[in-house]
């Protein structure tokens, strides 16, 4: 009887710190990504990330200056990516995109992305839903 009520014991425990890793290692939009600062890049695939919680792009743009910079573009999770039209093929190294999104408060390069337009004139919604973006009508799934 002991060792039953010890074992449920570790295993709530359990339970609840991998919850609250969980909780913790998710974030909101305004904790990392700022509202009133949109973003529309410009750039070449260097790859793509089909990770949880969230996809990760890394797209190369050129510079006012001339100089390339790698931007990392969060997306939505690659399960909700694939249901919007996504496919791994399609986001190939060298591919140019067109991103729209916003900013990282902290002025990385690193963006929220929203929207991507494909070269054949594609269009899908990359972001994540109900994680306290603005809404700009990208989602298809909002009201």
């Amino acid at each position: 009887m002991r060792t039953r009520i010890l074992v449920s014991l570790i295993g709530a425990v359990g339970m609840v710190l991998f919850a609250l890793t969980s909780t913790q290692a998710h974030h909101a939009f305004s904790g990392e990504f700022d509202s009133t600062q949109p973003i529309n890049l410009r750039g070449k695939v260097v790859k793509m990330e089909w990770i949880n919680p969230h996809a990760w792009l890394h797209l190369a743009v050129v510079s006012d200056a001339g100089a390339e910079e790698v931007w990392m573009i969060e997306a939505g999770p690659p399960g909700a990516l694939v249901r919007r039209g996504w496919r791994k093929d399609s986001v190939i190294p060298g591919i140019e995109l067109v991103v729209q999104g916003y900013r990282a408060i902290d002025g990385t390069n690193k963006a929220n992305g929203r929207e991507v337009t494909f070269p054949d004139g594609r269009r899908l919604f990359a972001g994540s839903s109900g994680t306290g973006a603005p809404i700009d009508g990208t989602d298809p799934t909002e009201q």
